[in-house]
């Protein structure tokens, strides 16, 4: 079978809910994928950041393997050893939590809003404040929260309540809290926003506007945690902890995994049995690929290698900025990197990819880089010739249009 064969049963069988390139991937190893016919790429933007891990790590791979010789799924009505051991885990890298497991960040998105509107519901409050340009999943309430009109085109009448601050805007937060806001909930760094990182002022200081509120603090972790930033969590830059957090991508190492954590500072039992569940949701086998990702993050030093090679991949982006000015800036914190363009950025995706090298290009303007935490000092520098060879390219390419059209 060829890429055009599995293009074909695409078309004819599986819904177009995907702006698709036209490249079947068959096999991954490490910071690199291969596809159908061969070709071999440099993966820095790996599974929309869920092989944190890179493609197919042994530890992970093992404990899939092992866990399946014994039983894949249970249901939640069981004890679950993995389960609790994995939420242990969580517990002692964060906060003293309790943690619900389900299968995406979405769910666990939607699981922290269900939490929040419960939480206030005995006070009457059910109003959240998100950011503009945020993102937090395509289920109806994860849908409502993300801060794009784009997401929401089609699907009116939209769930009540959801408001929508101005990103590292304090005031602009404050303005839409009244009597009935229960919650405030931000990704640390925006991801598909643009690679915005939240300023330490902001977050602190919604981190107090919640205290003197009794208002939820809500940190979507899907894409910054479990070591993207150089820390397990992101949070952990902030010298606060949240009232909640939502993980899935890396916690999984590429098996389906989502969990929202509780802060044991919450007191009060707000979800109680019968009130939220998923079938699915923390079975055996995720539960081993979590723990398995945690024991390698740790065995490996990857938090201190993702600090290396961020600076490392900082480094040559002053580089590549210095040398062509359409790059306006760089953004990011440890291996979640982005570069401004001055112009549309998915030329520049689409050229990396033909040359071997798989990015994102997001917001419009947006180069996002986010390769594993196991990758090496020649691969980002491997990576960053490729992405220099794209510029060269297309700027040229620029020049030469620009300079015929003078004629």
């Amino acid at each position: 079978m060829k890429t055009a064969d599995v293009q074909k049963l695409y078309e004819e069988y599986v819904m177009p809910t995907y702006a698709r390139v036209p490249v079947c991937l068959v096999k991954g190893k490490g910071s690199r994928v291969w596809d159908l016919e061969g070709k071999e790429y440099l993966d820095f933007f790996p599974g929309w950041a869920v092989s944190g891990l890179g493609h197919c790590h042994p530890i992970v791979v093992n404990a899939i393997k092992e866990q399946a010789r014994k039983i894949l799924h249970i249901s939640n009505n069981f004890l679950n050893v993995k389960q609790a051991e994995l939420a242990k885990t969580i517990s002692e890298a964060s906060f003293p939590s309790r943690i619900f497991f389900c299968n995406s960040g979405a769910e666990a998105n939607e699981g922290a809003i269900k939490f929040a509107k419960k939480y206030g519901s005995e006070t009457g409050r059910f109003e959240i404040i998100t950011m503009k340009n945020s993102f937090h999943g395509r289920t109806l309430a994860a849908m409502r929260a993300t801060g794009q009109d784009k997401f929401h085109q089609g699907f009116q009448p939209l769930m009540e309540k959801f408001l929508h601050a101005d990103f590292n805007d304090l005031e602009s937060v404050k303005r839409l809290v009244t009597d009935k806001t229960i919650a405030i909930m931000l990704e640390p760094i925006q991801g598909e926003g643009g690679v915005c990182v939240a300023n330490r002022d902001f977050l602190q200081g919604l981190r107090k506007l919640c205290d003197e509120k009794d208002m939820l603090l809500i940190l979507d972790e899907v894409q910054t945690g479990m070591g993207r930033t150089g820390k397990m969590f992101a949070y952990q830059h902030y010298d606060l902890e949240p009232d909640l957090m939502t993980l899935a991508k890396t916690l999984g190492g590429g098996a389906p995994i989502g969990a929202f954590v509780v802060n044991r500072k919450i007191k009060k039992e707000v979800l109680t049995a019968g009130m939220h569940g998923s079938t699915f949701g923390g079975n055996p086998l995720v539960c081993a690929a979590g723990l398995a990702v945690f024991k390698a993050i740790k065995k490996e030093k990857l938090l201190t290698n993702t600090i290396r090679m961020g600076e490392l991949l900082e480094q040559e982006f002053e580089k590549l900025r210095t040398k062509y000015p359409v790059i306006e800036s760089t953004r990011g914190i440890g291996l979640m990197r982005g570069l401004k363009l001055k112009e549309p950025s998915a030329p520049y995706a689409n050229e990396a990819r033909e040359q071997g090298l798989l990015i994102n290009a997001t917001q419009g303007d947006i180069l996002r880089i986010m390769p594993p935490m196991t990758v090496s000092a020649k691969e980002i520098k491997l990576g960053m010739q490729i992405l220099d060879n794209v510029f060269h390219k297309l700027q040229s390419k620029k020049s030469e249009g620009s300079s015929c059209s003078n004629h």
